[in-house]
Protein backbone atom coordinates (compact mmCIF):
# COMPACT_ATOMS: atom_id res chain seq x y z
CA UNK A 1 0.00 0.00 0.00
CA UNK A 2 1.64 3.17 -1.01
CA UNK A 3 2.34 5.30 2.24
CA UNK A 4 1.06 8.94 2.18
CA UNK A 5 3.16 11.84 2.21
CA UNK A 6 2.80 13.96 5.45
CA UNK A 7 1.79 17.54 5.03
CA UNK A 8 4.40 20.34 6.52
CA UNK A 9 1.91 20.59 9.15
CA UNK A 10 2.74 17.53 10.83
CA UNK A 11 6.66 17.46 10.56
CA UNK A 12 7.80 18.99 13.45
CA UNK A 13 8.96 22.43 12.37
CA UNK A 14 8.97 25.50 14.52
CA UNK A 15 6.07 28.01 13.81
CA UNK A 16 7.98 30.53 11.94
CA UNK A 17 9.28 28.08 9.22
CA UNK A 18 5.76 26.51 8.61
CA UNK A 19 4.67 30.66 7.87
CA UNK A 20 7.60 30.65 5.48
CA UNK A 21 6.89 27.52 4.17
CA UNK A 22 2.84 29.09 3.43
CA UNK A 23 4.03 31.70 2.09
CA UNK A 24 6.42 30.29 -0.60
CA UNK A 25 3.13 28.31 -1.77
CA UNK A 26 4.73 24.72 -0.15
CA UNK A 27 1.42 22.96 0.96
CA UNK A 28 2.69 19.63 1.28
CA UNK A 29 5.60 18.51 0.49
CA UNK A 30 7.28 16.59 -2.65
CA UNK A 31 8.56 13.16 -2.44
CA UNK A 32 12.48 14.12 -1.70
CA UNK A 33 10.88 16.89 1.10
CA UNK A 34 8.73 14.17 2.54
CA UNK A 35 12.06 11.68 3.07
CA UNK A 36 14.68 13.86 3.10
CA UNK A 37 13.68 16.73 6.27
CA UNK A 38 12.73 14.08 9.06
CA UNK A 39 16.06 12.36 8.18
CA UNK A 40 18.30 15.77 8.18
CA UNK A 41 16.54 16.78 11.50
CA UNK A 42 17.35 13.47 13.66
CA UNK A 43 21.50 14.73 12.52
CA UNK A 44 21.91 11.68 9.97
CA UNK A 45 23.99 11.83 6.89
CA UNK A 46 21.97 11.71 3.93
CA UNK A 47 22.85 11.02 0.17
CA UNK A 48 20.01 12.33 -1.90
CA UNK A 49 19.88 10.68 -5.77
CA UNK A 50 17.22 13.42 -7.18
CA UNK A 51 17.21 15.78 -10.53
CA UNK A 52 16.90 19.39 -10.48
CA UNK A 53 12.56 20.31 -9.90
CA UNK A 54 11.96 17.73 -7.48
CA UNK A 55 12.69 20.62 -4.33
CA UNK A 56 15.90 18.97 -3.25
CA UNK A 57 16.79 22.70 -2.43
CA UNK A 58 13.72 23.11 0.19
CA UNK A 59 14.34 19.69 1.01
CA UNK A 60 17.66 20.33 2.29
CA UNK A 61 17.08 24.11 3.58
CA UNK A 62 13.84 23.28 5.44
CA UNK A 63 15.46 21.44 8.21
CA UNK A 64 19.35 23.00 7.93
CA UNK A 65 17.39 26.35 9.09
CA UNK A 66 15.44 24.95 11.31
CA UNK A 67 18.30 24.07 13.20
CA UNK A 68 21.05 27.42 12.85
CA UNK A 69 20.45 29.22 15.83
CA UNK A 70 19.72 32.65 14.55
CA UNK A 71 21.19 34.95 17.27
CA UNK A 72 24.65 33.67 16.46
CA UNK A 73 26.18 35.61 13.28
CA UNK A 74 28.32 32.86 12.07
CA UNK A 75 28.78 30.39 9.40
CA UNK A 76 26.82 27.47 10.64
CA UNK A 77 26.13 25.92 7.42
CA UNK A 78 27.81 25.96 3.69
CA UNK A 79 26.20 24.91 0.32
CA UNK A 80 28.70 23.73 -2.15
CA UNK A 81 27.09 25.25 -5.83
CA UNK A 82 28.49 23.97 -9.26
CA UNK A 83 27.70 27.43 -10.99
CA UNK A 84 27.12 30.93 -9.26
CA UNK A 85 23.35 30.88 -11.50
CA UNK A 86 22.38 28.06 -8.97
CA UNK A 87 24.42 29.46 -6.15
CA UNK A 88 22.38 32.80 -6.47
CA UNK A 89 18.88 30.62 -6.85
CA UNK A 90 19.82 28.28 -3.91
CA UNK A 91 20.27 31.44 -1.66
CA UNK A 92 17.24 33.04 -2.85
CA UNK A 93 15.48 30.11 -1.67
CA UNK A 94 17.11 29.30 1.42
CA UNK A 95 16.90 33.31 2.13
CA UNK A 96 12.96 32.72 1.49
CA UNK A 97 12.84 29.66 4.05
CA UNK A 98 15.04 31.54 7.05
CA UNK A 99 13.14 35.06 6.61
CA UNK A 100 10.72 35.05 9.67
CA UNK A 101 13.94 33.35 11.30
CA UNK A 102 16.01 36.33 10.10
CA UNK A 103 18.02 33.71 9.25
CA UNK A 104 20.54 35.54 6.15
CA UNK A 105 22.41 33.23 3.80
CA UNK A 106 25.45 34.83 1.42
CA UNK A 107 25.88 33.63 -1.96
CA UNK A 108 29.85 34.21 -2.85
CA UNK A 109 30.83 33.20 -6.72
CA UNK A 110 33.49 34.17 -9.54
CA UNK A 111 32.44 37.08 -11.57
CA UNK A 112 31.13 39.50 -8.65
CA UNK A 113 33.39 41.81 -6.41
CA UNK A 114 35.10 40.16 -4.30
CA UNK A 115 35.37 43.19 -1.93
CA UNK A 116 31.62 43.57 -1.67
CA UNK A 117 31.42 39.88 -0.51
CA UNK A 118 33.78 40.65 2.04
CA UNK A 119 31.76 43.41 3.36
CA UNK A 120 28.77 41.21 3.64
CA UNK A 121 31.07 38.63 5.11
CA UNK A 122 32.04 41.28 7.85
CA UNK A 123 28.22 42.09 8.87
CA UNK A 124 27.60 38.42 9.50
CA UNK A 125 26.30 35.17 7.81
CA UNK A 126 24.44 32.27 9.38
CA UNK A 127 24.49 30.33 6.13
CA UNK A 128 27.62 30.64 2.95
CA UNK A 129 26.52 29.58 -0.70
CA UNK A 130 29.37 29.21 -2.60
CA UNK A 131 30.82 28.14 -5.88
CA UNK A 132 34.25 25.71 -4.99
CA UNK A 133 36.99 28.07 -6.73
CA UNK A 134 35.81 31.68 -5.02
CA UNK A 135 34.93 29.49 -1.33
CA UNK A 136 38.70 28.92 -1.82
CA UNK A 137 39.61 32.12 -2.55
CA UNK A 138 37.45 33.84 0.16
CA UNK A 139 38.97 30.86 2.63
CA UNK A 140 43.16 31.52 1.51
CA UNK A 141 42.19 35.21 2.05
CA UNK A 142 40.97 34.61 5.40
CA UNK A 143 37.73 36.30 5.13
CA UNK A 144 35.56 32.84 5.59
CA UNK A 145 36.46 30.65 8.53
CA UNK A 146 34.55 27.30 8.37
CA UNK A 147 35.45 25.99 12.08
CA UNK A 148 31.52 26.73 12.85
CA UNK A 149 30.21 24.80 9.97
CA UNK A 150 27.98 22.07 11.23
CA UNK A 151 26.25 21.58 8.37
CA UNK A 152 27.73 21.08 4.91
CA UNK A 153 25.63 20.44 1.76
CA UNK A 154 26.81 19.58 -1.89
CA UNK A 155 24.41 20.09 -4.08
CA UNK A 156 24.58 18.85 -7.73
CA UNK A 157 27.86 17.07 -6.68
CA UNK A 158 27.72 15.13 -10.19
CA UNK A 159 28.01 18.38 -12.24
CA UNK A 160 30.45 19.79 -9.86
CA UNK A 161 32.45 16.35 -10.40
CA UNK A 162 31.83 17.43 -14.10
CA UNK A 163 33.63 20.80 -14.43
CA UNK A 164 36.69 19.15 -12.47
CA UNK A 165 35.78 20.71 -9.33
CA UNK A 166 36.56 17.18 -7.48
CA UNK A 167 40.07 18.46 -5.60
CA UNK A 168 38.81 22.10 -4.64
CA UNK A 169 35.70 19.84 -2.77
CA UNK A 170 37.97 17.73 -0.92
CA UNK A 171 40.33 20.70 0.02
CA UNK A 172 37.04 22.38 1.34
CA UNK A 173 35.41 19.83 3.09
CA UNK A 174 38.79 18.59 4.72
CA UNK A 175 38.44 22.31 6.38
CA UNK A 176 35.44 21.67 8.20
CA UNK A 177 35.74 19.45 11.61
CA UNK A 178 33.93 16.42 10.55
CA UNK A 179 32.88 15.54 14.65
CA UNK A 180 30.22 17.54 14.86
CA UNK A 181 29.76 18.09 11.06
CA UNK A 182 26.58 16.75 9.46
CA UNK A 183 26.83 16.21 5.67
CA UNK A 184 24.39 15.95 2.35
CA UNK A 185 25.18 15.28 -0.50
CA UNK A 186 22.33 15.51 -3.81
CA UNK A 187 23.26 14.45 -7.17
CA UNK A 188 21.33 13.10 -10.16
CA UNK A 189 23.62 10.75 -10.61
CA UNK A 190 26.19 8.19 -8.50
CA UNK A 191 29.53 7.74 -10.42
CA UNK A 192 32.09 6.27 -8.83
CA UNK A 193 34.23 9.41 -7.92
CA UNK A 194 31.21 10.48 -5.77
CA UNK A 195 30.80 7.50 -3.87
CA UNK A 196 34.65 7.68 -2.92
CA UNK A 197 33.90 11.07 -1.59
CA UNK A 198 30.82 10.22 0.09
CA UNK A 199 32.03 7.10 1.75
CA UNK A 200 35.40 9.44 3.06
CA UNK A 201 33.59 12.28 4.33
CA UNK A 202 30.38 11.43 5.57
CA UNK A 203 29.48 9.06 8.63
CA UNK A 204 26.84 6.21 7.64
CA UNK A 205 25.39 7.97 5.32
CA UNK A 206 21.37 7.09 4.58
CA UNK A 207 20.53 7.17 1.07
CA UNK A 208 17.35 8.18 -0.49
CA UNK A 209 16.76 8.07 -4.03
CA UNK A 210 13.37 9.62 -6.15
CA UNK A 211 12.61 8.19 -9.07
CA UNK A 212 10.70 10.72 -11.56
CA UNK A 213 6.95 9.60 -12.03
CA UNK A 214 6.66 8.57 -15.95
CA UNK A 215 4.24 11.13 -16.86
CA UNK A 216 1.94 11.89 -20.02
CA UNK A 217 1.13 15.17 -21.56
CA UNK A 218 -2.21 15.36 -22.54
CA UNK A 219 -2.88 16.21 -25.99
CA UNK A 220 -4.45 19.95 -25.43
CA UNK A 221 -3.00 22.78 -27.07
CA UNK A 222 -0.15 24.54 -24.36
CA UNK A 223 0.77 28.73 -24.53
CA UNK A 224 2.29 30.73 -22.28
CA UNK A 225 2.31 34.68 -21.92
CA UNK A 226 5.11 36.85 -20.49
CA UNK A 227 3.89 39.63 -18.67
CA UNK A 228 4.90 41.90 -15.81
CA UNK A 229 1.32 42.57 -15.06
CA UNK A 230 -0.05 39.15 -14.46
CA UNK A 231 -3.74 40.15 -13.21
CA UNK A 232 -3.61 43.14 -16.40
CA UNK A 233 -2.55 39.58 -18.91
CA UNK A 234 -5.21 37.34 -17.26
CA UNK A 235 -8.44 39.97 -17.54
CA UNK A 236 -6.93 40.61 -21.39
CA UNK A 237 -6.90 36.73 -22.19
CA UNK A 238 -10.84 36.09 -20.00
CA UNK A 239 -11.82 39.21 -22.55
CA UNK A 240 -10.03 38.14 -25.68
CA UNK A 241 -10.65 34.31 -25.32
CA UNK A 242 -13.93 31.89 -25.74
CA UNK A 243 -13.57 30.71 -22.53
CA UNK A 244 -16.20 27.77 -20.95
CA UNK A 245 -15.34 26.74 -17.48
CA UNK A 246 -11.53 27.68 -16.61
CA UNK A 247 -9.42 26.68 -13.18
CA UNK A 248 -6.48 29.53 -12.48
CA UNK A 249 -3.78 27.82 -10.93
CA UNK A 250 -2.16 29.89 -7.78
CA UNK A 251 0.66 29.20 -5.79
CA UNK A 252 -0.80 30.19 -2.05
CA UNK A 253 -3.76 30.92 0.04
CA UNK A 254 -3.33 34.11 -0.65
CA UNK A 255 -3.16 34.51 -4.20
CA UNK A 256 -5.95 32.49 -4.33
CA UNK A 257 -8.03 35.22 -2.12
CA UNK A 258 -6.38 38.11 -3.48
CA UNK A 259 -7.15 36.75 -7.38
CA UNK A 260 -10.79 35.82 -6.67
CA UNK A 261 -11.16 39.29 -5.31
CA UNK A 262 -9.48 41.33 -8.02
CA UNK A 263 -11.45 39.09 -10.65
CA UNK A 264 -15.21 39.35 -8.64
CA UNK A 265 -14.45 43.48 -8.33
CA UNK A 266 -13.90 43.50 -12.45
CA UNK A 267 -16.83 41.95 -13.01
CA UNK A 268 -15.84 38.04 -13.70
CA UNK A 269 -17.74 35.14 -12.33
CA UNK A 270 -15.09 33.50 -10.04
CA UNK A 271 -14.42 31.71 -7.16
CA UNK A 272 -11.75 30.48 -4.76
CA UNK A 273 -10.84 27.14 -3.81
CA UNK A 274 -7.53 26.72 -0.82
CA UNK A 275 -7.35 24.25 2.55
CA UNK A 276 -8.45 26.90 4.59
CA UNK A 277 -11.83 26.84 3.39
CA UNK A 278 -14.57 24.69 5.46
CA UNK A 279 -15.94 21.49 3.41
CA UNK A 280 -19.52 23.61 3.81
CA UNK A 281 -17.55 26.52 1.75
CA UNK A 282 -15.90 24.07 -0.73
CA UNK A 283 -19.26 22.29 -1.55
CA UNK A 284 -20.81 25.67 -1.93
CA UNK A 285 -18.19 26.98 -4.46
CA UNK A 286 -17.97 23.44 -6.36
CA UNK A 287 -21.64 23.18 -6.91
CA UNK A 288 -22.09 27.15 -8.32
CA UNK A 289 -18.90 25.88 -10.60
CA UNK A 290 -20.46 22.30 -11.91
CA UNK A 291 -23.84 24.79 -12.57
CA UNK A 292 -22.28 26.97 -14.39
CA UNK A 293 -22.90 30.10 -11.79
CA UNK A 294 -19.33 30.45 -11.85
CA UNK A 295 -16.95 30.78 -14.54
CA UNK A 296 -13.81 30.84 -13.60
CA UNK A 297 -12.30 28.52 -10.09
CA UNK A 298 -9.02 29.94 -8.49
CA UNK A 299 -7.37 27.25 -7.02
CA UNK A 300 -4.10 26.09 -5.23
CA UNK A 301 -2.57 22.39 -5.92
CA UNK A 302 -4.02 20.53 -3.06
CA UNK A 303 -7.25 22.15 -3.33
CA UNK A 304 -7.97 21.44 -7.05
CA UNK A 305 -7.08 17.17 -6.01
CA UNK A 306 -10.66 15.30 -6.46
CA UNK A 307 -12.36 18.04 -8.90
CA UNK A 308 -13.28 15.84 -11.61
CA UNK A 309 -15.47 17.76 -14.37
CA UNK A 310 -14.99 16.48 -18.07
CA UNK A 311 -16.15 20.18 -19.53
CA UNK A 312 -13.49 22.15 -18.50
CA UNK A 313 -12.62 24.18 -21.48
CA UNK A 314 -8.94 25.69 -19.84
CA UNK A 315 -6.20 25.26 -17.33
CA UNK A 316 -4.61 28.62 -16.66
CA UNK A 317 -1.04 28.88 -14.48
CA UNK A 318 -1.67 32.38 -12.64
CA UNK A 319 1.19 31.30 -10.90
CA UNK A 320 4.14 28.89 -12.54
CA UNK A 321 4.24 25.26 -11.04
CA UNK A 322 6.75 24.57 -8.79
CA UNK A 323 7.91 21.48 -11.05
CA UNK A 324 7.32 19.70 -14.54
CA UNK A 325 5.24 17.04 -12.52
CA UNK A 326 2.92 19.42 -10.93
CA UNK A 327 2.42 21.47 -14.49
CA UNK A 328 1.78 17.75 -15.85
CA UNK A 329 -1.25 17.46 -13.35
CA UNK A 330 -2.26 21.21 -13.69
CA UNK A 331 -3.09 20.73 -17.14
CA UNK A 332 -4.55 17.25 -17.63
CA UNK A 333 -7.72 19.33 -15.79
CA UNK A 334 -8.69 19.79 -19.09
CA UNK A 335 -8.95 18.29 -22.46
CA UNK A 336 -11.08 15.34 -20.76
CA UNK A 337 -13.66 12.76 -22.51
CA UNK A 338 -12.09 13.41 -26.30
CA UNK A 339 -12.83 17.36 -25.87
CA UNK A 340 -10.62 19.77 -26.98
CA UNK A 341 -8.51 21.60 -23.74
CA UNK A 342 -6.04 24.52 -23.62
CA UNK A 343 -3.54 25.34 -20.82
CA UNK A 344 -2.00 28.98 -20.78
CA UNK A 345 0.94 29.70 -18.20
CA UNK A 346 1.58 33.14 -17.55
CA UNK A 347 5.18 33.92 -16.35
CA UNK A 348 7.37 36.92 -15.56
CA UNK A 349 10.81 37.18 -17.60
CA UNK A 350 13.03 35.92 -15.09
CA UNK A 351 10.85 32.62 -15.09
CA UNK A 352 11.41 31.97 -18.44
CA UNK A 353 13.77 29.28 -17.52
CA UNK A 354 12.07 27.58 -15.20
CA UNK A 355 9.32 27.12 -17.78
CA UNK A 356 12.33 25.88 -20.08
CA UNK A 357 12.93 23.58 -17.48
CA UNK A 358 9.06 22.43 -17.05
CA UNK A 359 9.00 22.24 -21.39
CA UNK A 360 12.46 19.75 -21.27
CA UNK A 361 11.31 17.34 -18.45
CA UNK A 362 7.81 17.04 -18.96
CA UNK A 363 9.15 16.43 -23.45
CA UNK A 364 6.27 18.63 -24.38
CA UNK A 365 6.24 22.31 -26.28
CA UNK A 366 4.56 25.27 -25.01
CA UNK A 367 3.98 27.61 -27.38
CA UNK A 368 4.84 31.88 -27.25
CA UNK A 369 2.10 34.13 -27.34
CA UNK A 370 1.43 37.50 -27.35
CA UNK A 371 -1.35 38.76 -25.17
CA UNK A 372 -4.46 39.94 -27.07
CA UNK A 373 -4.50 43.73 -27.65
CA UNK A 374 -7.01 46.13 -26.52
CA UNK A 375 -8.23 46.89 -29.98
CA UNK A 376 -8.47 42.59 -30.17
CA UNK A 377 -10.60 42.76 -27.20
CA UNK A 378 -12.72 45.44 -28.07
CA UNK A 379 -13.56 44.29 -31.88
CA UNK A 380 -14.75 41.25 -29.62
CA UNK A 381 -16.54 43.23 -27.33
CA UNK A 382 -17.87 46.25 -29.20
CA UNK A 383 -21.68 44.74 -28.79
CA UNK A 384 -21.30 44.68 -25.18
CA UNK A 385 -19.39 48.07 -25.01
CA UNK A 386 -22.43 49.52 -27.03
CA UNK A 387 -25.19 48.25 -24.92
CA UNK A 388 -23.59 49.13 -21.67
CA UNK A 389 -23.15 52.33 -23.74
CA UNK A 390 -27.04 52.85 -23.91
CA UNK A 391 -27.84 51.56 -20.74
CA UNK A 392 -25.89 54.65 -19.14
CA UNK A 393 -27.76 57.01 -21.94
CA UNK A 394 -31.16 55.81 -20.98
CA UNK A 395 -30.52 56.12 -17.29
CA UNK A 396 -29.61 59.56 -17.60
CA UNK A 397 -27.58 59.46 -14.46
CA UNK A 398 -24.19 61.03 -15.78
CA UNK A 399 -24.64 64.76 -15.00
CA UNK A 400 -21.60 65.53 -12.60
CA UNK A 401 -19.72 64.79 -15.83
CA UNK A 402 -20.51 67.63 -17.71
CA UNK A 403 -18.27 70.05 -16.68
CA UNK A 404 -15.68 67.25 -17.19
CA UNK A 405 -16.55 66.69 -20.79
CA UNK A 406 -16.91 71.11 -21.28
CA UNK A 407 -13.54 72.13 -19.75
CA UNK A 408 -11.91 69.87 -21.70
CA UNK A 409 -13.72 70.70 -25.02
CA UNK A 410 -12.80 74.13 -23.68
CA UNK A 411 -9.04 73.73 -22.95
CA UNK A 412 -7.64 71.77 -25.60
CA UNK A 413 -11.11 72.45 -28.67
CA UNK A 414 -11.41 68.91 -29.00
CA UNK A 415 -13.88 67.24 -30.86
CA UNK A 416 -16.56 65.34 -28.66
CA UNK A 417 -17.01 62.63 -30.42
CA UNK A 418 -12.96 62.23 -29.70
CA UNK A 419 -13.60 63.01 -26.26
CA UNK A 420 -16.62 60.43 -26.18
CA UNK A 421 -14.10 58.39 -28.09
CA UNK A 422 -11.07 58.73 -25.36
CA UNK A 423 -13.49 58.19 -22.37
CA UNK A 424 -14.70 54.88 -23.61
CA UNK A 425 -10.83 53.52 -24.20
CA UNK A 426 -10.30 55.09 -20.59
CA UNK A 427 -13.17 53.07 -19.22
CA UNK A 428 -12.19 49.79 -21.23
CA UNK A 429 -8.51 49.96 -21.60
CA UNK A 430 -7.56 52.09 -18.20
CA UNK A 431 -5.01 54.90 -18.15
CA UNK A 432 -1.35 55.07 -21.00
CA UNK A 433 0.98 53.00 -18.89
CA UNK A 434 4.75 54.43 -19.08
CA UNK A 435 6.82 52.30 -21.73
CA UNK A 436 8.36 49.33 -20.00
CA UNK A 437 11.26 49.77 -22.44
CA UNK A 438 12.33 52.97 -20.93
CA UNK A 439 11.84 52.04 -17.12
CA UNK A 440 13.91 49.11 -17.78
CA UNK A 441 16.94 51.26 -19.59
CA UNK A 442 16.50 49.20 -23.32
CA UNK A 443 16.06 52.81 -25.03
CA UNK A 444 19.76 53.72 -25.15
CA UNK A 445 21.43 51.32 -26.23
CA UNK A 446 22.62 52.38 -29.60
CA UNK A 447 20.03 50.33 -32.29
CA UNK A 448 17.98 51.33 -34.65
CA UNK A 449 14.52 52.61 -34.04
CA UNK A 450 11.93 49.89 -32.33
CA UNK A 451 15.26 47.71 -31.44
CA UNK A 452 17.69 47.03 -28.60
CA UNK A 453 21.44 46.37 -29.10
CA UNK A 454 22.52 43.95 -27.18
CA UNK A 455 26.38 42.51 -25.62
CA UNK A 456 27.21 38.62 -25.98
CA UNK A 457 30.51 37.81 -24.28
CA UNK A 458 31.30 35.99 -26.94
CA UNK A 459 32.81 36.41 -30.35
CA UNK A 460 35.59 35.09 -33.40
CA UNK A 461 37.82 34.01 -30.72
CA UNK A 462 34.79 31.04 -29.89
CA UNK A 463 34.55 30.67 -33.78
CA UNK A 464 31.09 32.22 -33.37
CA UNK A 465 29.29 32.92 -36.69
CA UNK A 466 25.97 34.92 -37.47
CA UNK A 467 24.02 31.80 -37.89
CA UNK A 468 25.06 30.73 -34.25
CA UNK A 469 23.96 33.72 -32.73
CA UNK A 470 20.53 33.92 -34.47
CA UNK A 471 20.10 30.03 -34.19
CA UNK A 472 20.49 29.60 -30.33
CA UNK A 473 18.93 33.36 -29.52
CA UNK A 474 15.29 32.05 -31.79
CA UNK A 475 15.84 28.49 -30.17
CA UNK A 476 16.13 29.96 -26.28
CA UNK A 477 13.89 32.31 -26.75
CA UNK A 478 11.37 30.89 -28.77
CA UNK A 479 11.10 33.70 -31.10
CA UNK A 480 11.16 33.65 -34.80
CA UNK A 481 14.81 34.29 -36.53
CA UNK A 482 14.28 36.75 -39.06
CA UNK A 483 13.01 39.52 -36.67
CA UNK A 484 17.04 39.20 -35.17
CA UNK A 485 18.18 42.21 -36.43
CA UNK A 486 22.08 43.73 -37.37
CA UNK A 487 24.60 41.18 -35.74
CA UNK A 488 28.46 42.20 -35.35
CA UNK A 489 30.90 40.05 -34.08
CA UNK A 490 34.13 41.13 -33.02
CA UNK A 491 37.25 38.95 -31.08
CA UNK A 492 35.94 38.36 -28.03
CA UNK A 493 32.49 40.10 -27.81
CA UNK A 494 28.90 40.33 -30.07
CA UNK A 495 26.30 42.79 -30.50
CA UNK A 496 22.67 41.94 -31.91
CA UNK A 497 20.05 43.80 -32.31
CA UNK A 498 16.39 42.33 -31.61
CA UNK A 499 12.97 44.02 -31.26
CA UNK A 500 12.67 46.43 -28.45
CA UNK A 501 9.46 44.03 -27.37
CA UNK A 502 10.96 41.22 -27.10
CA UNK A 503 14.77 42.38 -25.69
CA UNK A 504 14.22 41.72 -22.03
CA UNK A 505 12.43 38.40 -22.68
CA UNK A 506 15.65 37.68 -25.01
CA UNK A 507 18.17 38.68 -22.06
CA UNK A 508 16.21 36.19 -19.30
CA UNK A 509 16.05 33.54 -21.94
CA UNK A 510 19.55 33.44 -23.00
CA UNK A 511 21.24 33.70 -19.10
CA UNK A 512 23.19 30.90 -18.60
CA UNK A 513 22.76 29.44 -22.45
CA UNK A 514 24.97 27.98 -24.44
CA UNK A 515 26.57 28.93 -27.82
CA UNK A 516 28.83 26.26 -29.58
CA UNK A 517 29.21 25.13 -25.53
CA UNK A 518 30.27 28.57 -24.55
CA UNK A 519 28.08 29.66 -21.86
CA UNK A 520 26.94 33.02 -22.81
CA UNK A 521 26.23 36.59 -20.55
CA UNK A 522 23.63 38.99 -22.24
CA UNK A 523 23.42 42.32 -21.34
CA UNK A 524 22.44 45.45 -22.54
CA UNK A 525 24.91 47.20 -24.71
CA UNK A 526 26.37 50.74 -24.08
CA UNK A 527 25.21 53.74 -26.35
CA UNK A 528 28.05 54.00 -28.87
Amino acid sequence: MKKEIKPFGEIELSRKLLQAIGDMGFEEPSPIQAKTIPLVLTGADVIGQAQTGTGKTAAFGIPTIEKIKETERRIQALVLSPTRELAIQTAEELNKIGRYKRIFTLPVYGGQSIDRQIRALRRGVHILVGTPGRLLDHIQRGTVSLKDVRTLILDEADEMLDMGFIDDIETIVSSIPLADRQTLLFSATMPEPIERLAHRYMKEPQKIAVSKENLTVPLIEQFYYETRDKLEGLTRVLDGEDTGKTIVFCRTKRGVDDLTAALETRGYLSGGLHGDLSQQQRDRVMKKFREGKLDILIATDVAARGIDIDDITHVINYDIPQDHESYVHRIGRTGRAGRAGIAMTFIEPREYRQLRLIMKLAKTKIVRRELPSASDILERQKDTVRERLLQVLQKNRYDEYHTIISDVAAEGDYDLVDIAAAALKLSVEGPERRDEAVENNLTDTGGAPGMVRLFLNIGRAQKIRPSDIVRSIADEADIPGNIIGVINIYDKFTFVEVPQDVAEHVMSAMHKATVKGFKVNVEPARKR
